[in-house]
């Protein structure tokens, strides 16, 4: 008596997801580890033999302040509201400093980590976030000595500092858009070794950091927020001290703005991140 047996073969069909889910978000969680650890990678190198080790992160705003001080605000005489020019300066510093930072790191993550990339898998966002999270250290560090600048001054902040968390959160969120675009067409092309430096200089002076928003015509103050760290800068320096107005109409578009940015990089870097071992 013969049995007859029928086998129906399966076939397992692999198609590239789309829109969000092809962002694989999931997957940082999964390597939290691996984040952790090149966060704490960078910071080590970042100081490792150094004579002054992290009294860095605390000269360079300072010397910083100390220039824009004497040319912008007793040569120039720059109006700084009703704040004494030193604090207004080392406020907007804070945050562009984090942000320039950041960008200047994660910008040229991807080719500095190429013997990475080409030997294991991971999710490739994790190189580029590690460089915007390693800066919070230092931000922390240097965020003491506004403190203390604060006290010597005698500014008081309001209830308007329960904001500043908004404020950082979109400094983070713009340099990852922008760091997003930079260090996935920097596999392709490596002029951005190059604009990196460039584009930090003339960004700045783009920015409300030496100067007010309000030497901008009232009328076409909004349009600062096209610049997503004017909304930024100008938010914290308000949120902190309470100098001026809160940033209305110019904070909309710079959020906005920064939303644009952050999906249209996690996406684009989605797209190209297949070739990055290949060319890298």
């Amino acid at each position: 008596m013969s049995e007859q047996v029928n086998v129906s073969s399966q076939q397992l069909v692999i198609e590239p997801t789309r829109g969000l889910a092809s962002l694989k978000l999931r997957e940082l969680w999964e390597y939290r580890e691996l984040l952790y650890f090149l966060v704490w990678r960078d910071v080590k190198v970042r100081y490792k033999q150094t004579a002054l080790g992290v009294a860095w992160v605390v000269l360079q705003p300072l010397v910083a302040t100390l220039i824009f001080t004497v040319v912008f605000g007793n040569l120039a005489r720059i109006p700084s509201g009703d704040l004494p020019y030193p604090l207004f300066a080392f406020s907007a510093l804070l945050p562009w400093q984090y942000f320039a930072g950041a960008l200047t790191r994660s910008g040229t993550s991807l080719v500095n980590s190429a013997h990475l990339i080409t030997k294991i898998y991971f999710p490739r966002l994790i190189i580029p976030l590690a460089g915007i999270l390693n800066g919070l250290i230092d931000f922390g560090i240097s965020f003491l000595v506004l403190i203390v600048l604060m006290l010597y001054y005698g500014v008081v902040p309001g209830w308007a500092i329960v904001t500043l968390p908004l404020f950082l959160l979109m400094a983070i969120a713009t340099a990852l858009g922008v760091s997003l675009w930079l260090s996935a067409l920097g596999v392709q092309y490596r002029d951005v070794n190059q604009l990196l430096p460039f584009l930090v200089q003339v960004w700045m002076y783009a920015t409300p950091v030496v100067y007010p928003a309000t030497l901008f015509p009232e009328r076409w103050r909004p349009l600062l927020g096209l610049n997503p760290m004017a909304g930024v800068v100008e938010g914290f320096r308000w949120a902190l001290t309470g100098s001026g107005d809160a940033p209305g109409p110019m904070l909309l578009i710079s959020i906005a703005v920064v939303l644009v940015l952050l999906v249209s990089g996690l996406i684009f870097f989605r797209n190209t991140e297949r070739t990055f071992a290949d060319v890298v």
